[in-house]
């Protein structure tokens, strides 16, 4: 528990609460109420990318038996529930969050920031990630990667029998 919790702060925590913070607080940043489209927005992609978050982080511990953390990986492959329409489901419950950060807090600075995060997660599946899955889990990462989408969810669950 106390590494889910280690993990959970370092990680979501610090991309969704810490780094908005102090980009906010350095930026001069100034709270102007949304307009209620922007609102309703903001709560409806917060709710759901709070959902899909804490979803897959009990799929990595229920079913993968690890976390998301990079020095505590998965021992087993997760392709169940949002993992079975795209690869990445994790992180884009965590870029939900941060765009309705944005719709929230009337915020550009917050977009901009959400932005950057997909480009720098998007270089580290592509450089690092990727590669040490199919080494650890081979031929099963490598048939997973052919047939379920990175970023752009199937419309049918991928089923690996």
């Amino acid at each position: 528990m106390l590494e889910w919790l280690k993990t959970i702060l370092l990680l979501p925590f610090n991309v969704v609460v810490t780094i908005p913070c102090f980009i906010l607080y350095f930026s001069g940043y100034h709270y102007n109420s949304p307009n209620i489209k922007y609102l309703i927005a903001g709560i409806l992609l917060l709710s759901a990318g709070l959902f899909l978050a804490g979803w897959t982080m009990v799929l990595f511990n229920n079913v993968g038996k690890g976390t998301l953390a990079p020095w505590n990986p998965p021992e087993n492959l997760v392709v169940k529930g949002p993992y079975c329409y795209v690869r990445n489901p994790m992180i884009i419950g965590v870029l939900l969050v941060l765009i309705s950060e944005y719709f929230l807090l009337n915020a550009i600075e917050i977009l901009w920031w959400t932005v950057l995060f997909f480009i720098i997660n998007n270089i580290y599946f592509y450089v690092f990630e990727e590669r040490q899955l199919e080494n650890r889990f081979g031929e099963e990462y490598k048939k997973y990667k052919k047939n379920v989408p990175m970023w752009i969810p199937r419309f049918t669950p991928w089923k690996s029998q």
